[in-house]
């Protein structure tokens, strides 16, 4: 259940506290007094979308609603979350600042699409305009599924399972109709792309080597070719160093006996003269013993740009051109024989189309079974709204076509007066039957769903006088075993309260603002007849309002 809500800095709210109570809570106030921000926060705090038109441009928005955790369902979700419990409750806030915002459950962050996930199991809440979903008959089969809980959520999951089963094999089967030129021209091209794919021979792995390779042979022909011409220079052709050394040395040997200074400079250039001729054999030794095949050098080159060339048409590494060989192999073979092809497809279509129908058709059974439960518990709800005498049945189109969700388009089909045939509920049902149908067929699935919480928002639209009291009394009823918040501007629900709650506005410091606050006995009395009487409140009135929460305390 709901234990409290915070709220600041949103629209016209500074700052707001409110704690809320077991069974019926009734939440009242003149219209613009802030009602629809009270729901709107509570919206934002589970994850909602942020409206604009609650946010304040100079301040950061803060929602926090507090659940006392009761659910082992709900237990569980926020394990599957990895959200700790701490003191059994369970703590949504939603903070927004600078236009983003951030969500926690338990502290934890989490995104906004689980922050409505954990909330599902833990409250429902009810717009406005929500009966009107009544009136879309695509909405009916939704909510007879819900009522049928998970024996029909299993179903559906294999309905929808054998669908897209059934949609892969139809499409394919589909797609499979060739026409003979089609099929000519697409095994000439398969034929020709085959070719040229075996003849490569292709193997994982190979262009790898080979560019391994490649850069290792390209560095050993750039040495062999430096070391050729740097032993050309030492010892052959136009410059040959040995040579020239050789003349130096024969000019020094002259002159060397005249002076100590040239003998030791003759000296010097003997020694550059061996170093030079001990380099030059160990060049010519390298270059005869080093093991280099050009040959071999231009078939690793020339094997690799075939490769490279190969990969870049098909637009794939080896490996995928080697699957891609298989799969043309395997599509070649169909081709050849392709009448045998299409048998086998549309077999393997017919039996999942007859398995789709099958699993379809128990999934309508079941709905149907479920449907006379639901129908015979909403009459049973409706009248205790005063549909006196109500019949309602649904009725099951059965579709032409095959979808995820079966076969079915139920419809509500309802009759309200004595002696007029059904009809659809879109054709008779007025704004204040379909109110009161909504709050009806909610009972039901509240009752059945076991949610803690249920919020309604101005739920009494288009109703007044007994059937007004009928929908204060149904309300109370739910507020048993489920915590009930409602919005109203009727006294006679409000009057049915466990706790009323007023939502007014005030200006302070030139400034509007709304404040919420729990009703004492006596302001319960004042805001219903408020509620009953307008802008003058007489003696009359006042004694009114006494009057309908004695008759409501009865009641309870």
């Amino acid at each position: 259940m709901l234990l409290g809500m915070h709220v600041k800095n949103l629209a016209l709210i500074d700052e707001m506290e409110i704690d809320f109570q077991r069974g019926l809570n009734i939440l009242t106030g003149e219209t613009g007094a802030g009602k629809s921000i009270i729901l709107g926060s509570m919206n934002l705090a589970l994850g909602e979308k942020v409206p604009k038109d609650l946010l304040r441009e100079d301040k950061d928005a803060y929602v926090e609603l507090i659940f006392s955790l009761e659910s082992e369902q709900t237990r569980k979700l926020l394990l599957e979350y990895d959200i700790d419990v701490e003191e059994e409750l369970v703590i949504f806030s939603r903070k927004i600042s600078n236009g983003r915002s951030v969500g926690k459950v338990n502290g934890i962050s989490v995104p906004a699409s689980t922050m409505r996930i954990i909330a599902s199991s833990l409250i429902h809440i009810y717009g406005q305009q929500e009966h009107v979903t009544l009136l879309n008959k695509s909405k009916h089969l939704d909510i007879l599924d819900a009522y049928g809980g998970t024996e029909i959520t299993k179903l559906k999951q294999i309905v929808a399972k054998t669908y897209e089963k059934y949609r892969q094999s139809k499409d394919q089967y589909e797609k499979a109709k060739l026409d003979e030129t089609q099929r000519a021209k697409e095994q000439d091209l398969l034929g020709y792309e085959l070719n040229e794919l075996q003849q490569m021979h292709l193997v994982v792995g190979e262009d790898i080597d080979l560019d391994l390779e490649f850069r290792k042979m390209q560095g050993g022909q750039k040495i062999l070719t430096s070391l050729g011409i740097v032993h050309d220079i030492s010892s052959q052709g136009e410059y040959n160093l040995s040579e020239l050394y050789g003349k130096i040395l024969k000019e020094l040997q002259v002159v060397a006996s005249y002076d100590p200074k040239v003998e030791e400079i003759q000296e010097a250039f003997q020694e550059m003269d061996n170093s030079l001729n001990d380099l030059n054999r160990e060049i010519s030794d390298y270059l005869q013993n080093v093991d280099f095949s050009q040959e071999h050098y231009a078939f690793v080159l020339e094997r690799l740009n075939t490769l490279n060339t190969i990969k870049n048409k098909y637009h794939g590494t080896i490996h995928e051109l080697i699957m891609l060989k298989d799969e043309k192999e395997k599509r070649l073979e169909i081709l050849s024989d392709y009448d045998h092809y299409l048998d086998e497809l549309k077999s393997e279509f017919i039996l999942v189309e007859q398995e789709l129908s099958c699993c379809s058709l128990i999934l309508s059974k079941k709905r149907k079974e479920m449907a006379k439960l639901f129908i015979n518990q909403i009459i049973g709800e409706m009248k205790e709204l005063n549909f006196l005498d109500v019949q309602l049945y649904m009725d099951f189109e059965e579709l032409e076509h095959f979808t995820k969700d079966g076969i079915d388009l139920p419809e509500f089909m309802i009759s309200v007066n004595p002696g007029e045939p059904l009809k659809p509920l879109t054709k008779v049902a007025s704004g204040g039957e379909l109110s009161r149908m909504m709050l009806a067929i909610k009972s039901v699935l509240a009752e059945k769903e076991a949610i803690d919480t249920l919020i309604f928002d101005e739920i009494d639209a288009g109703i007044s006088g007994r059937t007004a009291q009928m929908v204060s009394e149904k309300l109370y009823q739910i507020g048993r075993h489920s915590q009930v918040i409602s919005i109203t501007h009727l006294p006679q629900i409000a009057a049915m309260s466990d706790a009323h709650y007023l939502i007014e506005k005030s200006v302070e410091k030139d400034s509007t603002i709304s404040k919420i606050c729990l009703l004492n006995d006596e302001q319960a009395i004042q805001e219903l007849a408020r509620m009953l009487g307008g802008v003058e409140i007489t003696e009359t009135v006042l004694a009114n309002a006494k009057e309908m929460i004695a008759l409501a305390r009865i009641k309870k």
